[in-house]
């Protein structure tokens, strides 16, 4: 399975409303949830999930009711620690 992150615009979203997702967003029909970034304060929101396509992303957020503005698989992830052990062979 790969992982996509997605963007999404959703000014004035509450933590209220955030949690009224949850539910349906445990559920992972078509692509797993794994982590969210926001600021809710602007709206702006990165979610990163894990499926077998992007499609099967855009059929989950459709499904949860949730509007997004972009998904793209990531081909590459770097941890802080892996930096350090780049640096570190240099």
């Amino acid at each position: 399975m790969a992982l996509f992150l997605s963007l999404h615009q959703a000014p004035g979203l509450s933590p209220e409303e955030v949690a009224g997702y949850a539910p349906d967003v445990a559920k992972g029909v078509h692509a797993t949830f794994r982590q969210m970034y926001a600021n809710l304060g602007t709206g702006f929101i990165v979610t990163l999930y894990e499926a077998h396509s992007a499609a099967a992303v855009e059929q989950e957020f459709e499904r949860v009711g949730f509007p997004f503005d972009s998904i793209t698989e990531t081909d590459f992830t770097l941890s802080a620690a892996e930096l350090g052990a780049m640096l570190a062979h240099e």
